[in-house]
């Protein structure tokens, strides 16, 4: 596979994202980084984006519920460059019906490059970094070469 460079802007596209557990602890993060977060644009899945809305007064897009297909929905913004964040507070003593949509979700931004906090901890160690709000270069999938590549059967 082939790389590029790709900038993730000082104001990042931030999706949140949390298992039903674990709601409540995303929640009071989004409280103690209100500040920090609203200068970014946020998206959620659901349920999750319309009680962070609903109790913090910060805008969230809001994607379909995960269950539903919203992981698969924030992993599809991922790979189009409209996801520069992920913020997924998982529950690892909990399995889920769609534990390979969250599978996905995690390999994609792997794939792309994007930071990924999983907890509380991780996600304070993002907002405290210099890199939260100014421009961060990475490297990222050159998919035109890779396609252009596959045309030719190599």
């Amino acid at each position: 596979m082939e790389y590029k460079q790709s900038p993730l802007p000082a104001n990042k596209a931030i999706a949140l994202v949390a298992h039903d557990n674990k709601k409540q602890d995303l929640l009071a993060w989004c409280r103690k980084h209100l500040d920090a977060l609203r200068h970014h644009q946020l998206m959620a899945t659901g349920t999750t984006g319309a009680l962070i809305e609903r109790e913090t007064g910060l805008a969230i897009h809001k994607l379909i519920s995960g269950p539903l297909g919203g992981d698969q929905q924030v992993g599809a913004l991922i790979t189009e460059g409209k996801v520069d964040m992920l913020v997924f507070f998982w529950d690892p003593f909990e399995p889920m019906p769609h534990d390979p949509d969250v599978k996905a979700l995690l390999r994609i931004a792997a794939v792309w490059n994007i930071p990924v906090a999983c907890n509380q901890v991780s996600a304070d160690f993002m907002v405290a970094s210099p890199c939260f709000s100014t421009p961060v270069e990475r490297l990222i999938p050159d998919y035109a070469a890779y396609m252009a590549r596959r045309a030719q059967g190599n």
